[in-house]
């Protein structure tokens, strides 16, 4: 029995309903892409990898991932379930590969949920602070993280408390159902291009053009702060951005007809995030100059103060928040579909893919994900959040383009709906593009990496190969031919 056959028998007995159609997963796609990637993550990349020359790192990103998006398409044409790249992986390379993958995923949605959430509390407070509300710095940033108090003396922070509230309320959200949460969704991203629409129009006509000057700041001598090497580390950081579009083919099996709408999904949201990508980045450098965008988690709201439109740097703060609010809930929904996956074939326990009686959500998935998430954003600081969500959507990524490859190899005359055009070409693009950009990160992001991995395989080794399905039948298969 083919290892896909196994996924797909096994998810023929899952709950979910297929409700999606292609506008739904197109405003799922940009509402997960477009976030912390623009709205933060910009201003960081900037001001200490790649200067202006950031909008570079976004269109070098943005090759990468439509090498992957193609990828993606095929796949998710021709294995229509939940899963996303485990699922690939699983069909293509093996339940060990899999299981690597869809421990890896974790890094891609669960912490990039966190980093995310933490730029949704930053932007909280900005708006806050503008009505005379005032929450304490302390209660704002990780115990990781130094803030100034009221009085000007300097403290650790002690626990980011709106970053986990935002996680705790999107969960309930998608505890509720997924119609439901693709309505709620549907009407932000909305808010979130009118309102980079607004933040391009109205700040055109205030670009300082001496911002802009060095485009390419020169290289401190060190990798990766600016220069050439910036602008990939900086495409390295603000990579999991696109991660929107991968999360698209978790909800295939919720999609009414996965094979004609998942690649208008995926390719249609990676173009519209991409133009916004540029757009939005060339004009927030414009506005503010690199060097003041250090360490700060909210660049746009400070952009717009440059600005004489008050209305405006309300609107914009608040559509900001409401944009960071779609990406987490496709994040959320994306991270529990893998684990539903993933608890599906047996790999984890069960109780990971039980669905509600009524609501047909995995319930179980995303309570630990509540929690687990909503641990990450309480207690670490953004910027090695980020980095580690990059490297495990571009680990992601380039498994996925090898998958389209193996199996044309093993089963070419399998039925394809979209097919990547020019052979295999743009897969082999794919890997080496994902390969060169997490070459790009430093050391102790791949080694946080590694140690991730090493523990998902220690609980692959006591519990996943004991209990998957695939494993169980093959067990079963051998006793039979013995007997």
């Amino acid at each position: 029995m083919r290892r896909q056959d196994v996924s797909v028998q096994a998810a023929s007995a899952g709950g979910l309903k297929r409700v999606l159609g292609p506008v739904n997963l197109i405003a799922l796609g940009v509402g997960g892409t477009i976030g912390a990637g623009l709205f933060s993550l910009t201003g960081i990349a900037a001001s200490t990898n790649a200067g202006p020359a950031v909008v570079l790192s976004y269109l070098l990103a943005a090759i990468a991932c439509s090498f992957a998006g193609l990828c993606y398409s095929e796949l998710a044409s021709m294995i229509p379930i939940a899963g996303s790249a485990y699922t690939y992986a699983y069909a293509a390379l093996g339940e060990l590969v899999a299981w690597i993958i869809g421990w890896d995923l974790v890094l891609e949605y669960a912490v990039g949920a966190a980093a995310v959430s933490v730029s949704w509390s930053r932007y909280v407070a900005s708006l806050l602070a503008g009505w005379g509300i005032m929450i304490s710095p302390r209660l704002t940033a990780s115990p990781f993280e130094t803030v100034v108090l009221s009085d000007g003396t300097q403290a650790h922070g002690l626990i980011n408390l709106p970053a986990a509230f935002i996680i705790v309320a999107i969960s309930l959200l998608l505890i509720r159902g997924i119609s439901e949460s693709a309505r709620v969704n549907g009407v932000i991203v909305v808010i979130k291009l009118l309102i980079i629409a607004a933040v391009i129009g109205f700040g055109l006509p205030y670009i300082k053009v001496a911002n802009y000057s060095p485009f390419i700041p020169p290289n401190t001598g060190e990798f990766g702060h600016f220069g050439l090497s910036g602008i990939m580390r900086a495409a390295g950081t603000i990579f999991f951005a696109y991660a929107g579009f991968d999360a698209i083919s978790t909800t295939a099996q919720e999609t009414r007809n996965p094979g004609r709408d998942m690649p208008i999904g995926i390719l249609g949201s990676l173009l519209i995030c991409t133009l916004a990508y540029v757009l939005f980045s060339f004009v927030l450098t414009g506005l503010v100059n690199y060097k003041d965008m250090l360490n700060d988690a909210a660049p746009v709201a400070t952009a717009i103060d440059q600005t004489p439109f008050g209305w405006l740097k309300v609107a914009v703060k608040a559509g900001v928040i409401c944009g960071f609010t779609s990406v987490l809930l496709v994040l959320l929904l994306g991270q529990s579909r893998v684990f539903y996956a993933m608890s599906r074939d047996g790999l984890l326990p069960r109780m990971f893919s039980v669905t509600h009686s009524v609501r047909r959500t995995p319930v179980y998935s995303h309570l630990f994900f509540m929690l687990l998430t909503g641990s990450f954003a309480a207690f670490l600081p953004i910027d090695q959040l980020a980095h580690m969500t990059s490297i495990g959507t571009l680990l992601a990524f380039a498994i996925v383009c090898l998958g389209v490859i193996m199996l044309r190899i093993h089963e070419p005359d399998r039925k394809r709906v979209f097919r990547v055009p020019g052979g295999y070409v743009i897969p082999v693009l794919g890997i080496l593009s994902c390969l060169a950009v997490m070459a790009s990160l430093d050391g102790l992001t791949w080694i946080r990496l590694v140690i991730w991995l090493a523990v998902g395989m220690v609980i692959y080794f006591c519990y996943g190969r004991n209990n998957s399905v695939l494993g169980q039948r093959e067990r079963a298969d051998t006793q039979a031919t013995r007997t």
